[in-house]
């Protein structure tokens, strides 16, 4: 077989580093239900061969033929390749009538008949039950591994361990390549994640990366961890509207391109129409744009955008919704740069950043996922806007609720205003990166036209000891 071992998907193989390693033994771990079985058969199927067949082996945890009966429901199942490069063998009336002794012979002749490329054990931790002793388990996974190293094939090991069991075990010592699938809880929802625990003589990718049980296998997203780089990349120097030209003068004629904006404020202040203005604004002018919303799903965010004179049929836009209740951020995010790359779109409005935040799971995730978004979309000359709610009607006394703000080039803070028996809405440029900007306060109205910024008043002098005029209208 080749060095490698691959899985038939690229992202799995990409994390580690080319594949698994071949002709030698590599461990899956993990839990009931965690996958171990559906991603060994993605390993037997992608690397049988007819002259190099994958042998698959259980024990005494689930019966053939129930593994082969599921496996059927998986898309990359080959019926044609039964009895040809794939081959499943039963270890478990060997193990009850003869042993561990037995078990090493079975193995043997299988390796001597079949020729075999790939051989897979599940599961393997079952074994262990029917040595007298853990001494006499470890003289037999010594002999094993002997045996199954004098021959050029690659095995995969799979079991129920636990992470204390590493430390303990003496298969884990063998063992070239270890990968752990796992779960964790976060709110209602369960995140699966994978990681390599050891991959000798090869380089990976660390972490936890999350993934899915499909019917075309595992599916693999890793985990997204954009690393400095000194590498320098060249941005139009031309300035991109905002979509209001009220805004665009206090930002100096707009944001930067490839920049990324963080609009800031209470519910109901404004702050998708803002995202909205901008990518509509794009689309006007040719510069393909995508909608990233978990807010409004197309029907709402059509009725939104009729109310303005836009449409969604707009061949410049494209709007990419998922449904907060159930999304990994890590796919999420894949699925986000696959559209841009497809589309490619000069403009991004991800809305909103409070409910990929629950997604994450812990603030660490979501502040690594935030600051890759914004470098790689950097990176390529994509200008993305993100909104970002909070909790206050009448002023706040921070921008966010994340570590989020450091990682925008331009702030923008929506707010309320309450004047005898009416409220207003105001806005102020908080910061521009490598620009200067209008620090004015400026209320706004939401009309037909979407959001029209007053005129500034003439600037009045404060009275001895009042606070200055920004500071009175975002004072709460």
């Amino acid at each position: 077989m080749d060095d490698r071992l691959p899985s038939g998907h690229a992202p799995l193989d990409e994390v580690l580093g080319g594949g698994l390693p071949g002709n030698a033994i590599s461990l899956i771990m993990g839990r009931p239900g965690s996958g171990k079985t559906i991603l060994a058969q993605q390993y037997a199927f992608r690397n049988a061969r007819p002259g190099r067949p994958a042998v698959y082996m259980s024990t005494v945890s689930e019966p053939l033929e129930k593994i082969v009966r599921f496996g059927q429901s998986l898309t990359f199942f080959d019926t044609a390749a039964i009895g040809t490069s794939v081959f499943y063998e039963d270890l478990g009336t060997t193990v009850h009538q003869d042993g561990l002794s037995g078990v090493a012979e079975h193995l043997g002749r299988m390796v001597r008949e079949r020729r075999p490329g790939l051989i897979v054990i599940d599961s393997f931790k079952a074994l262990q039950a029917f040595a007298p002793d853990y001494g006499e388990f470890r003289k037999f996974l010594h002999e094993l591994a002997g045996r199954l190293g004098a021959f050029p094939a690659a095995s995969l090991w799979v079991g129920e361990y636990e992470d204390a069991e590493i430390a303990s075990m003496a298969e884990f010592a063998v063992a070239d390549a270890i990968l752990n699938l796992s779960s964790e809880r976060i709110g209602q929802r369960e995140a699966r994640f994978l990681q390599v625990k050891k991959l000798r003589g090869s380089a990976f990718r660390s972490g936890q990366h999350a993934y899915r049980l499909t019917a075309d296998g595992l599916r693999l997203f890793p985990r997204l961890a954009d690393a400095p780089t000194d590498e320098d990349y060249a941005l139009n120097g031309t300035r991109v509207s905002s979509g209001i030209s009220a805004l665009d003068q206090m930002l100096e004629e707009g944001y930067w391109p490839g920049a990324s904006t963080l609009i800031t404020g209470p519910s109901g202040s404004g702050k998708t129409l803002m995202g909205l203005h901008f990518v509509m604004n794009g689309a006007s002018q040719g510069q393909p744009g995508v909608i990233a919303t978990l807010q409004e799903n197309p029907t709402q965010l059509q009725r939104v955008l009729s109310g303005f004179g836009w449409s969604l049929s707009e061949p410049n836009v494209e709007v990419m919704y998922r449904s907060p209740v159930d999304i990994y951020i890590d796919e999420w995010v894949y699925e986000l740069m696959d559209t841009v790359e497809r589309t490619k779109a000069r403009r991004v409005l991800i809305d909103s950043l409070a409910d990929l935040r629950i997604s994450a799971g812990d603030e660490v995730r979501f502040h690594e996922f935030v600051y890759s978004i914004v470098q790689r979309f950097s990176r390529q000359g994509v200008s993305v806007l993100m909104t970002s709610e909070i909790p206050y009607l009448f002023g706040a006394d921070h921008i966010s609720d994340s570590a989020v703000s450091p990682l925008a080039d331009n702030i923008v803070m929506l707010s309320y205003q309450q004047e005898r028996d009416t409220i207003g809405r105001t806005m102020a440029v908080m910061k521009t990166r490598a620009s200067r900007h209008d620090p004015a306060v400026r209320t706004f109205v939401i009309g037909s036209q979407g959001i029209v910024l007053d005129e500034l008043p003439p600037a009045q002098e404060s009275r001895p000891g009042e606070a200055p005029r920004s500071e009175q209208l975002f004072s709460g």
